[in-house]
């Protein structure tokens, strides 16, 4: 009677289990943490299974334009997906974020916040990038630019990482951000659990010091500024994974090029909560086959993993990934082969507890945004295989957050169990 009791009790704890994960597991509250090699959301494992959409304040900076926003997010939560990743930045030029240095576009600022307050209505977690590594929307070169019309003496956008007029610039941008606070939400960006994350750049690269030397000192830096403004949330370097002198052998895995980053000295640096990784075999390597390149991105993905989980223990997403529609012999089974390697990679790795917490396609696009298709925008409520491949990783990576919710839940009454039957000896020892 004993044994029947205690799988009836066990049965009625997993049911509220069950109960509790919907509630608590499930919901987007609270801020994402790293426990080891995961991320952790109220105490249980949480995966980044989510899109690239660099345009959120770029397009929401015109309330009418607003719906697009909100019905992207919608089809987004609809399709379980739980991150999105975007720009924090626009520095000089056409409609900007930063006319120049702390000067700021409040119509911008306020589409930002429109987009922050959306996705916390959908459920789902944000990703800001504080800078671009790129000339779009200002980039390294913006910064250059006007840190030389101020008489400082720099002539290569690879000074945005040494002089220090551009740095106090740029942690002046970092600050302003964090103190942000949203018209929306009522919550200033640095105490909102939306944001999962920040971000120091958009894939950073200084090709002018091979050595990495620059870079690490770099992030280094301004990692430590930012948890001295936000110990809240985490962050990452936004790298794109190319390995560096300290891993000769996995260096010969990057793809032509210098880059001056090293993927296992930058990602090691203690304010950085955890690592990424991009991957475009189909930009990299426009010449290889397309067996070639899936080949490519095996080996890519594996040793990523692999480093994140054995060399640098954190957690790591597969930041950026996709295939473009403008490749030449492009057709949509070869679109599903990449994110099928990809989604494979990270599920294997997830269900065993494993580093990989999941992946960001690049990029999602709405109805009417013709204009921003690069190629490798996808559409949600436009029916496609590749859609379906994304909707069955979140179903995959939902199965598995409960299945450790309920181990969690199992071992948290084993617990209790076991203290209240030290707590009755000491009732008895006492009395």
């Amino acid at each position: 009677m004993k044994l029947l009791g205690l799988i009836t009790f066990l049965t009625i704890l997993i049911q509220q289990s069950y109960l509790e994960l919907r509630a608590d597991a499930l919901s987007s509250g609270g801020f994402v943490r790293t426990k080891g090699v995961q991320f952790s959301l109220n105490g249980y494992p949480y995966y980044a299974n989510g899109f690239n959409a660099y345009w959120l304040m770029y397009v929401a900076s015109d309330p009418s334009q607003r719906p697009k926003i909100s019905a992207a997010f919608q089809e987004a939560s609809r399709h379980g997906l739980t991150v999105a990743r975007t720009w924090a930045f626009s520095d000089g030029g056409y409609r900007p974020l930063q006319y120049s240095p702390g000067s700021y576009n409040e119509d911008m600022f306020q589409g930002l916040d429109f987009a922050i307050a959306e996705a916390r209505r959908h459920g789902i977690k944000i990703i800001l990038s504080f800078a671009n590594n790129y000339v779009s929307f200002g980039g390294r070169k913006q910064y250059v630019d006007w840190a030389r019309s101020r008489g400082r003496p720099v002539s290569s956008e690879d000074d945005f990482f040494t002089d220090s007029l551009v740095k106090d610039f740029y942690k002046n941008h970092i600050k302003a951000v964090l103190n942000r606070f949203n018209i929306f939400t009522k919550v200033h960006y640095k105490d909102d659990p939306t944001i999962m994350a920040w971000e120091l750049m958009n894939e950073p690269r200084c090709p002018s010091d091979p050595t990495g030397r620059t870079i690490q000192a770099w992030i280094t830096e301004m990692a430590a500024h930012v948890k001295s403004l936000d110990t809240n949330h985490l962050l990452e370097a936004g790298l794109e994974g190319f390995y560096g002198q300290s891993s000769p052998q996995s260096k010969t895995l990057n793809p032509p090029g210098q880059f001056g980053t090293d993927f296992i000295v930058n990602n090691r640096i203690p304010g950085i909560d955890f690592v990424t990784v991009h991957s475009y075999p189909d930009e990299w390597y426009p010449d290889s086959s397309e067996q070639s390149q899936i080949d490519f991105l095996n080996k890519w993905l594996d040793a990523h993993i692999q480093d994140a989980q054995n060399i640098l223990h954190k957690p790591i997403i597969i930041a950026e990934f996709g295939k473009s529609m403008k490749k030449p012999g492009y057709t949509p089974a070869q679109r599903d082969i990449v994110f099928n390697t990809v989604y494979s990679k990270i599920y294997g790795s997830a269900k065993r507890g494993g580093a990989a917490a999941g992946g960001l396609f690049w990029q999602l696009l709405g109805n009417g945004m013709d204009n921003f298709q690069d190629g490798y925008g996808i559409i949600l409520n436009q029916s496609s295989s590749t859609v379906n491949v994304i909707a069955q990783q979140s179903r995959k990576l939902t199965l598995i957050r409960k299945i450790f919710a309920r181990m969690i839940n199992v071992d948290k009454w084993k617990r209790a169990r076991r203290q209240g039957q030290v707590r009755k000896r000491v009732h008895k020892i006492e009395n």
